[in-house]
């Protein structure tokens, strides 16, 4: 609530700064101090976001026994539906906050992000009576803590298959966190494959949005989609997708392979990934069908122009992307949090958190190096300001 409160207010004062009645002269530009606070406020929201993801999740998770068969399963659905608010949230940000910020005002669109925070903190403090709460283990520590004494006693042992054999209650202890550290480098492969996801999710915002752009976006005659409402596309179909397999997908699943959850975590987690893999190849195809479109028109040097072929191209690639979210996405949540020891079960969240952040570096430094070498030559860069001569397929 203080980052969003903080940026509204830098949203207003730049606003009154740039005003033509204002004494102050506009041509100057904003101050340094009023850069410091924005950027404070942004960086503010993100630690917020960082902090509150994982554990908000881990803590709703927790409200279910995972003892309890049904109470498993009712977890499992939790993570779908989470994933479904979430993509409600992006698809209302998208189509109305952005609209509200670009024809109102940049102030008032993040002020009613701060009003939302503020009756969300509060209906969550409400139902403060009906959450199923666990009292903290005698001597807990924090997750980090708990990690560090954990690798310290795998390093400790003679090697990663070693256990302590001597007996005593110290070294049952040890043992035990040698084993907590093990089950946790166990996923670090997981992780790491992860990564590769994250590459591709980074494309829907950055590489996807680049492709709109630059075709007609026209529906109804002759209103103009602005790039970026593509980007609902997405969590449309998700919106669409998760009642279909919670509710359908799932339990005919559950009948075939006889597990609570219809796939296993790891099955959901590849089935994601192979139709990100379609996703992106789909995505390919429909931008070589465009360069041609271009060449045909006499476009290619033309950066600017408006390529006669329709936005609808694009459907089934942001549709795909967000199947492979509910797959993928969704079965990371999960997962992480499911095979993380009880008091690390947060720190898995943002493990999975973290493959979308990752990925997004990841995808930077590939465009940044194939850009360098694609245009060491004097030659167009695959990534080339003017699309027509780039090779985002």
């Amino acid at each position: 609530m203080q980052g969003y409160g903080m940026i509204t207010l830098a949203s207003t004062l730049s606003v009154q700064h740039s005003s033509p009645a204002s004494d102050i002269d506009s041509s100057l530009g904003p101050s340094s101090l009023h850069v410091a606070f924005f950027y404070a406020s942004l960086y503010l929201i993100a630690i917020a976001q960082g902090a509150d993801k994982p554990c908000g999740l881990a803590f709703a998770a927790d409200q279910f026994d995972a003892d309890n068969p049904k109470e498993r399963a009712s977890r499992s659905s939790l993570f779908n539906w989470w994933f479904f608010s979430m993509a409600v949230g992006i698809s209302v940000a998208v189509a109305v906050v952005s609209y509200v910020q670009e024809n109102v005002g940049w102030g008032v669109g993040f002020g009613m992000l701060c009003v939302i925070m503020l009756c969300t903190f509060a209906i969550f403090l409400v139902g403060t009576p009906t959450y199923r709460l666990y009292a903290p283990n005698p001597g807990a520590e924090s997750p980090f803590a708990r990690l560090a004494r954990s690798l310290s006693a795998l390093a400790r042992s003679s090697n990663f298959a070693t256990r302590y054999h001597r007996g005593g209650e110290e070294d049952e202890d040890a043992a035990a966190k040698s084993e907590e550290a093990r089950g946790v480098l166990r996923l670090v492969p997981i992780w790491a494959a992860c990564q590769a996801y994250g590459v591709v999710y980074a494309q829907v915002m950055t590489l996807f949005n680049k492709q709109g752009r630059a075709l007609d976006r026209r529906v109804f005659g002759g209103l103009e989609l602005p790039p970026a409402a593509l980007q609902t596309l997405g969590p449309v179909s998700i919106l669409l997708f998760v009642p279909i397999y919670d509710r359908v997908l799932v339990p005919t699943l559950r009948c075939v392979t006889g597990s609570p959850s219809g796939l296993t975590l790891l099955q959901r987690l590849g089935t994601g990934m192979a139709v990100s893999l379609a996703a992106v190849s789909v995505a390919a195809l429909v931008e070589a069908r465009r360069l041609e479109t271009a060449r045909e028109h006499g476009l290619v040097d033309d950066p600017g122009a408006t390529v006669p072929m329709s936005w609808a191209w694009l459907v089934p690639q942001y549709a795909m992307m967000g199947v492979a979210d509910v797959f993928a996405m969704v079965g990371m949540q999960e997962f992480f949090y499911d095979q993380m020891p009880g008091e690390l079960r947060s720190l898995g969240l943002a493990l999975y958190l973290s493959v979308t952040g990752i990925g997004g570096f990841i995808s930077s430094a590939l465009i940044s190096f194939i850009d360098r070498v694609t245009s060491s030559g004097g030659g167009d860069s695959w990534f080339a300001d003017n699309l027509n001569r780039a090779h985002l397929d």
